[in-house]
């Protein structure tokens, strides 16, 4: 029987309203739907408990006794019923705040007690424990792992509890053990990867018999759901592959002349190994995808720049997008300065730059200059997408932090021509090997992971909101040196209000604290032309300080800026932390990040900030901000999207099942990459099944 087409409403247990709320609180359609709502815990069954071996309140435990006495304490809406439960042995007591006159206590009657213990006045007792009577105890339910399953308010409003799903899972194994379900791996990579076949998977993920067939169980779960999702991602990469590319095999004047009398530093090994990398793809005849990260400072504007030479030598133009008109403004002002050193006689190069601050009068001599290929370079936002931006021959597209931009918003840019341009990303967000795999695993990745010679490593300090008056202190010691600070509040949500009370107070207060320093501050809610002058008046050193929330985390490189001030950085996750201390550090002075926490810290922020005071490698950050808070909260990763949602398993653990996943997929593929062979139907179905359920997910071209 196919489970996919049973409708959940006619599964024993279910019915109309039950339906009803599993399609609206789960998405469950089919029998195969709720089949696959995995089990978050389990709870050994299997053990039976004495009362004096209960030694901690976080086990639950069974325990097979008696009632002894009962009696109701207290009147009204405070009365509680209080029993004496008893093995033989020990007493403990038992309980119930709510539904007292629904419990049914007989003397001389064996229970089966099951429940959490909890701690009152040194002592152990449970809280509305479930007792049963042992005649009433089928022998399945003391058996093996009890499954535990998510819910939420609206199921369990509905009656619809953890018990409800179990119970339901349960009627339907007997049809599962009876009809199977068709596999949705290959046999070959089933058994070669010595993977449990997924009608036994199913089974033993929501009723294993012990603990060892339940891992194997979600190991081939984990497998299933890492494999299909590589799968589709180097299936995208194989069709890529056959995208023609405009061929750039000249290293002519333009990068050759910059190089050899313009570029204002030696460039690292590593910024080297890169540039081979892209002309190797940019001479192939096949279309470039490839994904450029660097830590903050690596050094990737200036391999954007000769990756765009390379471009004007073979006769085509580049762009440069960014997420916002600072950053843009920023590339423009820098790409600019670096060319302005070019000598007089090899201006090869003409850029401009697109905003949308830039007036209509502006744009149209660029608009012009633009198709006719006078214009070798335009950096801008948004508005180079814009349909009246058309170019004489676009070859090369550099997007910086993509993720900011949304699919649609790329392909207009890449549908300037007929054929696609070359594509190159760059992040400043250091990505862990396994969320780049998953996240960019069809593009081709280079990593700048060296920092220019000469910088001095960000001082990072972990002080508690005590030390204010020495940290302001510090403030004006650096500013009396000629230096900038930055100081910056966990604005989270853009409306929220004691958010910006917190910030708006930090600035009235170093206000009154520095009245002999000029003072700038900026937020997500102000208008993009306040906030732009603000930001510019720091960029300037016009103000010594910027309050700012982390709408300065992308972009703004001010080198006089060598102090950061992250208050209340518990709320901060490590990524967003390294990328604000990013920030300071550019320029040649020693430089300091101060974190900024409540005197009292979980075990959690401690780990977070003793992780950020250890170390500057944004890579090494980043590997322990996946393993903290998993890859739904890392910078980037939700708006750029996995092909498929992963129920069961964890970018951050399972990384060495993800390898052994996506060596099967390039297995598959190598042979047959647009899974056209009658014997990899199995396959393309299945991806057509999930790609229908999933929705649409972000491809870069």
């Amino acid at each position: 029987m196919d489970f996919s087409i049973k409708n959940i409403e006619f599964c024993k247990g279910v019915g109309t309203k039950r339906a009803d709320i599993l399609r609206k609180e789960l998405g469950v359609k089919s029998a195969l739907d709720l089949l696959y709502q995995f089990p978050y815990k389990y709870i050994d069954r299997s053990r039976f408990y004495f009362i004096h071996e209960i030694e901690d309140e976080d086990t639950y435990v069974q325990i097979i006794g008696h009632v002894t006495e009962w009696h109701i304490v207290g009147i009204g809406a405070s009365q509680r019923l209080s029993a004496t439960f008893t093995d033989g042995r020990h007493s403990i007591e038992l309980v119930w705040f709510k539904g007292v006159k629904y419990v049914k206590l007989e003397k001389n009657v064996q229970y089966l007690l099951f429940g959490k213990p909890s701690r009152f006045n040194h002592q152990y007792n449970f809280v509305h424990p479930e007792l049963t009577p042992m005649s009433k105890i089928q022998s399945e339910t003391t058996k093996g792992l009890e499954p535990h399953y998510n819910t939420t308010e609206g199921m369990k409003r509905a009656g619809v509890n953890s018990k409800a799903i179990r119970t339901i899972v349960a009627n339907l194994i007997p049809e599962v053990k009876q009809r199977g379900i068709e596999d949705t791996i290959g046999r070959d990579v089933v058994e070669k990867y010595h993977l449990m076949g997924l009608t036994d998977a199913i089974i033993n993920i929501h009723f294993p018999a012990d603990t060892i067939t339940m891992q194997k169980a979600r190991e081939r779960l984990k497998f299933e759901e890492l494999f299909y999702i590589q799968l589709q991602i180097l299936r995208q990469m194989k069709r890529r592959e056959q995208n023609r590319g405009f061929i750039m095999p000249i290293v002519g004047k333009a990068f050759h002349t910059f190089y050899k009398t313009a570029l204002p530093f030696p460039l690292t090994n590593a910024q080297k190994r890169v540039i081979r990398e892209i002309q190797s793809d940019i001479k192939s005849g096949k279309q470039m995808n490839r994904l450029l990260q660097g830590d903050v400072g690596s050094g990737k504007t200036i391999v954007a720049l000769l990756t765009a030479l390379l471009a004007i030598d073979n006769g085509y133009q580049a762009c440069i997008m960014a997420p916002t008109e600072i950053l843009a403004n920023q590339h423009f002002q820098t790409i600019n300065g670096l060319l302005a050193s070019l000598p007089v006689e090899t201006k090869l190069v003409k850029i401009a730059l697109l905003t949308g601050s830039t007036t209509a009068k502006q744009r149209q001599p660029i608009h012009e200059q633009l198709q006719s290929g006078e214009i070798n370079i335009l950096i801008g936002t948004h508005a180079l997408i814009e349909d009246n931006v058309q170019f004489a021959n676009l070859g090369l597209c550099i997007i910086d932090e993509q993720h900011r931009f949304g699919v649609a918003q790329r392909a207009k840019l890449w549908n300037k021509n007929i054929q696609p341009p070359h594509i190159l990303v760059m992040t400043a967000t250091p990505i862990p090997r396994t969320l780049a795999m998953t996240v960019y695993g069809d593009l081709q990745v280079s990593v700048i992971d060296e920092l220019p010679p000469g910088r001095k490593p960000v001082q990072t300090l972990h002080y508690s909101i005590h030390r204010r008056s020495s940290i302001n202190q510090f403030i004006a010691q650096q500013i009396e040196l000629g230096r900038q600070v930055y100081v910056v509040y966990p604005l989270i949500k853009e409306n929220d209000k004691m958010d910006l009370q917190d910030l708006t107070n930090g600035y009235n207060k170093l206000c009154e604290t520095f009245p002999e320093y000029r003072i700038s501050m900026v937020h997500g809610q102000m208008k993009t032309k306040d906030k732009d002058e603000q930001m510019q008046r720091f960029v300037a050193g016009e103000t010594q300080v910027l309050v700012a929330t982390t709408v300065i985390e992308v972009g703004v490189n001010v080198p006089n800026a060598s102090v950061m001030i992250i208050e209340d950085a518990e709320r901060f996750g490590l990524s967003q932390l390294h990328q604000l201390r990013g920030r300071v550090g550019r320029g040649a002075d020693q430089s300091y990040c101060i974190l900024l926490t409540p005197t009292e810290i979980s075990k959690d922020t401690r780990k977070r900030m003793d992780i950020m005071v250890a170390t500057n490698d944004g890579f090494r950050i980043a590997e322990a901000d996946l393993q903290l808070r998993g890859p739904g909260d890392l910078e980037g990763t939700q708006q750029s999207g996995l092909p498929f949602d992963l129920h069961i398993a964890s970018l951050s653990t399972d990384g060495q099942l993800l390898e052994l996943a996506r060596q099967a997929a390039m297995e598959i593929l190598e042979n047959d990459p647009l899974l056209e062979n009658t014997f990899n139907r199995i396959y393309r179905e299945r991806l057509d099944y999930l790609r229908i359920t999933a929705g649409n997910w972000g491809e870069i071209s």
